[in-house]
């Protein structure tokens, strides 16, 4: 008998998970809230741009869709600096050619993985239906239709909330369990801004590169899109945008070199809303062999490494691997799923929020270009033997606290390396001193 699979969200994990439960011969039944993304035009889709990197690009490769997803991208091949003074120094995100990241739309993303998913046999999508319960007992939920209010009940195997950092399903499914829940939000928020292409179509500043204006009291960071427009993203303290009258004498004072970048600033910043980060560390992430988590439900980060969507894509892949291994004990594939996952999503939210400090506060520093410049040289000279850990993270698919481990052990090298040095030079100065002898 088929087993049936119920996700609630049709995220890119839930989506991307319908793909893979479709291949192991799940009937698979998608439920999202929302209205069906591919319906919508291009204003009421408004969409954030997404950073692609191996752990993404590997999981969306094993189904097959990275060959339809290539044209929808954009190459970042590292990050322009702008700095206050003028000039944006570029700084390649890898050693070699191809450790790069691309630029998505999650539009792009979204309505691709839908449709790939929906032609796989047995895979349903039933949107604008939201969840009003669930019955983790019965691997049941109970559900509303957007619109009608009509209920639905449906049951099946187990059930896999993908429905984000505010998930409906963790809530309910760890209700009257012993969790462990931490919630933490940033006291930054974020603006969506546009880098419109020029009057003649070219691209108003160089494409294929994130864009970074660092800064302690405010940020800015923009994603190149296929149009040669950027897609930009303003984080500033939250209690700052409403402090903010004139956002164009605040981009004249802070971000000189943007504002004439950004023709639509003052509607864009007047209509736009402030979004808030999260991050979300949770256990459980299932109930015995009936409900799952996957993606943000159970392990939220700050977008500042780059790595929140790739990881929740990564989820799917682990998944996948487990229920391999455990394909008649859905229990065992989910406790499995939970060890071998959890450790390193807990690193990556240690190391988006570091990730935050070094874009706001430490991309300006000299001694940080520095190091960034020695681990590149070392990784070029030392080719598999010393990997930076930003390499590990992004474009390898290293787990995370494995990549942590390894990035403190070759520090550890560097610094006693300097230290070294250090005492060998010293020593040179003493012995010429005496050589010379005594001056007068």
């Amino acid at each position: 008998m088929t087993r049936r699979i119920i996700i609630v969200g049709a995220g890119p994990a839930g989506t991307l998970l319908a793909c893979y439960l479709a291949r192991r011969g799940f009937r698979v039944d998608v439920y999202e809230r929302r209205p069906d993304p591919r319906l919508l035009d291009e204003e009421e889709s408004r969409s954030i741009n997404l950073g692609l990197s191996a752990r993404g690009i590997k999981a969306l490769d094993d189904i097959g869709l990275m060959d339809t997803l290539w044209p929808l991208t954009v190459p970042m091949r590292g990050r322009a600096i702008h700095l206050p003074g003028g000039g944006a120094p570029f700084q390649p995100y890898g050693a070699h050619e191809g450790e790069i990241l691309h630029s998505v739309l999650r539009r792009d993303l979204i309505t691709t993985l839908i449709d790939h998913a929906e032609a796989q046999p047995g895979v349903s999508f039933h949107f604008r239906h939201r969840l009003v319960d669930l019955d983790r007992e019965a691997a049941a939920v109970h559900l509303a239709e957007e619109g009608t209010g009509a209920a639905l009940t449906v049951r099946g195997d187990a059930v896999i909330g993908a429905d984000g950092a505010f998930s409906q399903v963790r809530a309910r499914m760890q209700h009257g369990l012993r969790v462990d829940h931490h919630q933490e939000f940033l006291e930054w928020g974020y603006k969506e801004l546009t880098i419109p292409a020029a009057d003649d179509g070219s691209a108003r500043t160089r494409l294929e590169a994130l864009h970074v204006w660092p800064g302690e009291d405010a940020l800015i960071v923009a994603h190149p899109n296929r149009d040669n427009s950027l897609t930009g993203t303003l984080f500033l303290p939250v209690e700052r945008f409403e402090e903010i009258t004139d956002p164009e004498e605040f981009f004249r004072t802070r971000f000189p070199d943007a504002i004439g970048l950004m023709p639509h600033l003052a509607k864009e910043y007047a209509e736009h809303p402030v979004g808030h980060l999260v991050s979300i560390r949770t256990s459980p992430w299932h109930y015995r062999d009936r409900v799952a988590l996957i993606g943000d439900a159970c392990h939220a980060v700050y977008p500042f490494y780059g790595q929140g969507m790739n990881s929740s894509l990564e989820d799917c892949t682990v998944l996948d691997r487990c229920l391999d291994a455990h394909p008649d004990d859905l229990g065992r594939a989910f406790a499995e799923y939970q060890r071998l996952r959890k450790p390193h999503t807990d690193v990556l939210d240690e190391l988006s929020k570091q990730n935050f400090v070094e874009l706001r506060d430490r991309l300006r520093s000299p001694f940080h270009l520095a190091r960034k410049k020695a681990d590149l040289l070392l990784a070029r000279l030392l080719p598999g033997r010393w990997v930076p850990l930003y390499t590990m993270i992004s474009h390898t698919t290293t787990p995370y606290a494995d990549a942590l481990a390894r990035a403190r052990r070759q520090d550890t090298i560097l610094r006693w390396t300097g230290v070294a040095m250090g005492a060998v030079a010293l020593a040179a100065v003493r012995r010429s001193t005496r050589k010379g002898g005594p001056r007068c």
